[in-house]
């Protein structure tokens, strides 16, 4: 008796017209389900699954074996085979394997690194000629909100789509190399260990960022993701395939640790070196000297580049990624009493 009167209360219930707010609703999940569906299926076929494996000796027989060391996810660049995928991906591999959609698999080595962004470019052995890019968007143009979609392979689960919102924009968080990565796309995209190195589309199906790290007490998706802009991308890749690394302008001088500065309590950045014929010589910023067998005179200590203050050597970087080769700026130093001002022409790392 109770079965069939659920029945009939649902028999009732369809029976019913749906209201306005109703038919709105199912018109809009209908069309952001397609949208996913759309984006999905072409975006699918340029993410790309990337192993890495290592070199160890077996504690029995001595040999040596190559055994996996991590995996992670990648995307086409271009159709000549070049792949974009996280640094800390790829770091330590001795041979790299990337599995394309159709599990196609290929031999690939390093082109070139930047472990300050966690990025990396890969270039795949004898590519096929179907390969497909993704379609770059502008990140300036996300805002909190704005509906974001990611596809990658977590915990080896190959070609996995996530989607949701960005969550904030700007946020900051460590590269393997220690600097901060400035800017970061924060979504509630779920994000697990291997979606690493993955494209974050929006819902055009642009790519607006790289999946790159999560915030996570268990280690698995907790809601907050991080992701490094296309904008940065757009900068950072073409360097690395023309050069294997990113030329970061420089002004000739090699600064004291920031565990130094720590440790001494010192405001600002000392300049432990300066190398001659280079930007900062010219300008007649000078470096520590020793006196004596023990004790150390500083010279100047970097306190501001263009009114930016600086405090560690991440803040010295960061603010000079700003400008290009040839600009010049204007670099504040405290001289053991006295403030000093120099204008300084950038020059070009090498």
């Amino acid at each position: 008796m109770r079965h069939t009167l659920f029945l009939l209360s649902c028999l009732l219930c369809a029976s019913l017209p749906l209201t306005a707010e109703e038919t709105d609703y199912l018109t809009f999940a209908t069309e952001d389900e397609k949208n996913s569906t759309e984006i999905f299926s072409r975006a699918s076929p340029s993410v790309v699954y990337v192993t890495n494996t290592a070199l160890r000796r077996s504690l029995f027989s001595l040999n040596v074996q190559e055994i996996p060391r991590g995996s992670g996810t990648g995307f086409v660049w271009n159709d000549s085979g070049l792949i974009v995928t996280n640094f800390h991906v790829i770091s330590g591999a001795h041979r790299l394997i990337v599995t394309l959609g159709d599990q196609r698999e290929f031999n690939a080595q390093v082109v070139g690194v930047a472990p300050e962004k966690d990025l990396a470019v890969l270039r795949i052995e004898n590519p096929p000629e179907d390969l497909k890019s993704l379609p770059l968007g502008d990140s300036s143009e996300l805002s909190v909100g704005r509906k974001v979609l990611a596809i990658g392979n977590p915990f080896g689960l190959d070609t996995t789509l996530t989607t949701g919102v960005v969550s904030a924009l700007g946020r900051e968080i460590q590269a393997p190399s220690g600097r901060t990565i400035r800017g970061v796309i924060q979504t509630d995209a779920a994000i697990n260990p291997g979606n690493s190195g993955g494209p974050l589309l929006n819902s055009l199906g642009q790519l607006v960022g790289v999946n790159t790290a999560i915030y996570s007490p268990s280690g698995a998706s907790a809601g907050i993701g991080f992701a490094i802009p296309v904008n940065i991308i757009k900068d950072v890749i073409p360097q690395l395939i023309s050069y294997g690394k990113v030329l970061h302008p420089i002004i000739g001088v090699e600064l004291a640790s920031d565990r130094w500065i720590r440790r001494y309590g010192i405001e600002g950045v000392p300049i432990v070196h300066v190398y001659p014929g280079l930007p900062a010589a010219k300008a007649g910023l000078q470096g520590a000297r020793q006196i004596g067998s023990r004790e150390i005179e500083l010279g100047d200590v970097i306190t501001h580049i263009e009114d930016k203050e600086v405090r560690s050597s991440d803040d010295y970087l960061s603010i000079l990624e700003n400008y290009e080769p040839g600009d010049k700026v204007t670099i504040k130093t405290l001289r053991k009493d006295e403030t000093l001002n120099f204008e300084v022409e950038l020059t070009e790392s090498q």
